[in-house]
C-alpha cells in the first residue's frame, strides 16, 4: 500500500470548474471518505486518481510517483464501481481471476490470490456461480474480490453500496470496515450518504461545489463543523439553524435572540461574539430535550407540536416557536399529541453560532481556539 497526495488538483469541463484546486494527503493504510451532494466533484476526483479523467491542473502522486501522465493500468490502483462491472458469462472465480490472467501471472499465483480473497469475503461456496445467480450483495463482494486480488497500492470505491437496499447496505458497510482492518489498505471511498461516511472513515472530506469545506475525523466534523454547509450536511436529522442576533442581558449575560426565542449564549462563546452581531444559531435535534417539571427554564423555550415521527425507542418532534420550526430527537415511547404545548430544554454547551455574513463557525473547539475568523 502507499500514501496518496493531491496538490492543487483541478478539473474544468468547458467553462465549468468541477474541481477547484484541492489539496489532500491520504496516509498509508488510511480510509478516507469523500462525501458531498450531487455535483460536488467527488466522483470526478476519484476518476482523476484512477486516470479515467485527465486533470486540468495540479498533481496526483501515489507513493513517490507522479502519475498524471500514467495510464490507469500502470497506476497500481483497483476500483470498485457502483454497478459491479462483472462479466456476466464468467463465473465468480473467472471474474476474480481475469485481471491476473491478463497480466500472465503464474497459474498457481492466480489461484492463491483468488482463494485468499474468496476466503476473506466469504465467497468460497459461490466460486462456480455466474453473476446472474448471485444477489446484489454477493455481486458487490465479487467486485471487491476482483480488486483485492490485484494487491493494489490504493483502493478506490465509487458509491459501491448505492444500488443496494437499506439492510444490505448496513451489512456491507460492516464488511467493508472489517475488510479494511484485515488488509490495512489505503482507501479512498466516494459516497453521497453521510451515514456511510461517518461509519467507515478514518477521516471525512466534505466537498461542496468542487471545494473542500472541511477535513477531519467523523466525530470531530460532527462536533465542530467549520461552517453552515458542513453543519447542515453532517448529522441525521439535520441541525436546526435559525437566523438570530446577539443581545445583551444584565442578569444573564449575552443571549441569542430570534423570533419567539431568547437563549443564553454559552460563556465560552460569549467572549468573541460581539453584541448586536447577526448570527445563525444552530443546535442538533439530539441536543434538545423535553424540559422536566420544575427544571431551570433559562435555556428553554415553549413550542407547539407540529408533527410526531416514532422511530421505536425514540421519536422526532417537530415543534413551532414563533415563525420557526425545529426538530427534537427524544428518547422514549410515550408520544405527545400534535398541537400540544410543551417546554423544550436546549443543551447550550453543544449549540453552534455561525457568522451570518460568512457562514463560518464562531464556536470554540476542544483545543480552546476559535474556528471563526
Amino acid at each position: 500500500m502507499a500514501r496518496l497526495a493531491l496538490k492543487g488538483l483541478s478539473k474544468q469541463f468547458g467553462a465549468v470548474e468541477a474541481v477547484c484546486g484541492i489539496d489532500l494527503d491520504v496516509a498509508h493504510e488510511e480510509f478516507v471518505v469523500l462525501v458531498g451532494p450531487s455535483g460536488c466533484g467527488k466522483s470526478t476526483i476519484l476518476r482523476m486518481i484512477a486516470g479515467l479523467e485527465e486533470a486540468s491542473g495540479g498533481e496526483i502522486r501515489i507513493g513517490e510517483r507522479l502519475v498524471n501522465n500514467t495510464a490507469p493500468k500502470d497506476r497500481n490502483i483497483a476500483m470498485v464501481f457502483q454497478n459491479y462491472a462483472l462479466y456476466p458469462h464468467k463465473t465468480v472465480h473467472g471474474n476474480m481471476a481475469f485481471a491476473l490472467r491478463a497480466q500472465r501471472l503464474p497459474k498457481a499465483d492466480v489461484e492463491r490470490r483468488v482463494r485468499k480473497a474468496a476466503a476473506i469475503l466469504g465467497l468460497d461456496d459461490l466460486m462456480e456461480r455466474k453473476p446472474g445467480e448471485l444477489s446484489g450483495g454477493q455481486r458487490q463482494r465479487v467486485a471487491m474480490g476482483r480488486a483485492i486480488v490485484r494487491d493494489p497500492a490504493v483502493f478506490l470505491f465509487d458509491e459501491p453500496l448505492s444500488n443496494l437496499d437499506a439492510e444490505l447496505r448496513s451489512r456491507l458497510r460492516s464488511e467493508i470496515k472489517k475488510l479494511h482492518q484485515t488488509l490495512r489498505a489505503t482507501v479512498v471511498y466516494v459516497t453521497h450518504d453521510q451515514v456511510e461516511a461517518m461509519t467507515l472513515a478514518d477521516r471525512v472530506v466534505i466537498l461542496n461545489k468542487g471545494r473542500i469545506e472541511q477535513v477531519g475525523a467523523p466525530m470531530e466534523v460532527y462536533a465542530n463543523p467549520a461552517n453552515v454547509f458542513v453543519a447542515g450536511f453532517i448529522g441525521t436529522p439535520a441541525m436546526n439553524m435559525i437566523a438570530a442576533e446577539i443581545a445583551s442581558d444584565a442578569s444573564t449575560g449575552p443571549r441569542i435572540l430570534a423570533d419567539g426565542m431568547s437563549l443564553p449564549l454559552d460563556p465560552r462563546q460569549a467572549l468573541s461574539v460581539p453584541i448586536g452581531m447577526k448570527v445563525i444559531f444552530g443546535i442538533r435535534p439530539e441536543d434538545i430535550a423535553l424540559s422536566a417539571p420544575g427544571a431551570d427554564a433559562t435555556a428553554s423555550v415553549e413550542g407547539t407540536i407540529v408533527t410526531v415521527e416514532p422511530l421505536g425507542a425514540e421519536f422526532l418532534l417537530c415543534f413551532a416557536v414563533g415563525v420557526h420550526e425545529l426538530v427534537a430527537k427524544i428518547a422514549g415511547r410515550a408520544l405527545p399529541a400534535v398541537g400540544q404545548r410543551l417546554r423544550f430544554a436546549f443543551t447550550m454547551a453543544h449549540a453552534h453560532v455561525f457568522d451570518a455574513a460568512t457562514g463560518r463557525s464562531l464556536r470554540r473547539n476542544p483545543e480552546n481556539s476559535w474556528q471563526g475568523e
